[in-house]
């Protein structure tokens, strides 16, 4: 039983990472056929990457009436986003991973205050719908901000060779629809999974969701930064990490509140997750600042950053 339910989870995983790359490159046909700018469909991509798994899950646990794992899950798949992947990333690079650029600094505050905002929202024990209106809000506002220059929106999409057709569309669409029917299938797996796993080790949900469901989640956002890195394309790192914790913790946790709203009536994991996704937060925004780049030494210490946020979880996360 034991095999069965860790290998339903791992080939959910793989199918959920191979329908949410479909679902994307299909939705990017589309765009490409309504002729829509190059920074909107660069922003599009990314952004749909890093947050169809978190939707997936969030909807599916929120419909259950567990949306504390979709918490959970978000709230962990940050601390690895800001710690592993940022690491992974300036270690392959060549000389540390640059972050340079006006819209860069800026958003790497904006994911400082939008990273600790569901921790200050839940302080007094659950995610209410007003909370969840509240961090949609967040959304819109840094949306706002990041599309209201015109010139990221005079450049063309220039990188398709071949013409769009009316075929091509209708052959994206049938891509979405099947897509979204392997997400669906897939987040079940996954959750089924997350649930028998934290019965059988008696471990609270929230912590099934911190590690077992968020490393899962951030797969394919740490092999991308990494193949990024290594071509020194650094600013697309950058955009698939604060993409990666932008809309997830704002976005698609505002939509899981609003379907189903969280207590937290366990609340020592959340104590660590706290204090480690603030550490997170902060170093990320201080290395970006000190000489505009995370040197290696700086990568090194946010893997260790991230260790130290596990063992903390399991010796004292399970208490209270």
């Amino acid at each position: 039983m034991i095999l069965n339910q860790f290998l339903i989870f791992v080939v959910s995983f793989l199918v959920l990472i191979f329908s949410s790359k479909w679902l994307v490159g299909a939705l990017t046909k589309i765009a490409k056929f309504f002729g829509w700018k190059e920074f909107i469909v660069a922003f599009f991509t990314m952004a749909l990457a890093s947050s169809i798994p978190n939707l997936s899950v969030g909807l599916s646990s929120a419909l259950r009436g567990i949306s504390h794992l979709s918490f959970g899950e978000i709230v962990g798949g940050n601390i690895i986003d800001l710690t592993v992947t940022v690491a992974l990333a300036a270690l392959v690079s060549r000389n540390g991973l640059r972050v340079s650029g006006k819209t860069v600094q800026v958003s790497a505050v904006f994911t400082l205050i939008i990273a600790i905002l569901p921790l200050i929202l839940i302080f007094d024990g659950n995610l209410s719908r007003p909370d969840g209106v509240v961090l949609i809000f967040a959304f819109l506002i840094y949306s706002f901000w990041l599309f209201r220059k015109k010139e990221r929106f005079s450049k063309a999409y220039n990188h398709n060779t071949d013409p769009i057709t009316a075929k091509s569309f209708f052959k994206g669409l049938g891509g979405i629809l099947a897509a979204v029917a392997l997400l669906l299938f897939a987040t079940e797996g996954i959750v089924n999974s997350a649930v028998y796993f934290s019965s059988m080790l008696g471990l609270p949900l929230t912590l099934v969701g911190m590690f077992a469901v968020s490393i899962g989640n951030t797969m394919p956002e740490i092999f991308f930064s990494i193949q990024a890195a290594k071509k020194g394309k650094d600013w697309m790192v950058l955009g698939n990490l604060l993409g990666a914790v932008i809309l997830p913790v704002t976005l698609v946790l505002g939509i899981v509140v609003l379907i189903h709203p969280i207590e937290i009536t366990n609340f020592s994991p959340f104590v660590i997750a706290r204090f480690f996704l603030v550490i997170s937060a902060m170093f990320f925004l201080i290395f970006s600042r000190t000489g505009k780049r995370v040197s290696k030494k700086e990568a090194i210490f946010l893997l260790l950053v991230y260790l130290s946020f596990i063992v903390a979880e399991f010796l004292f996360g399970q208490n209270g």
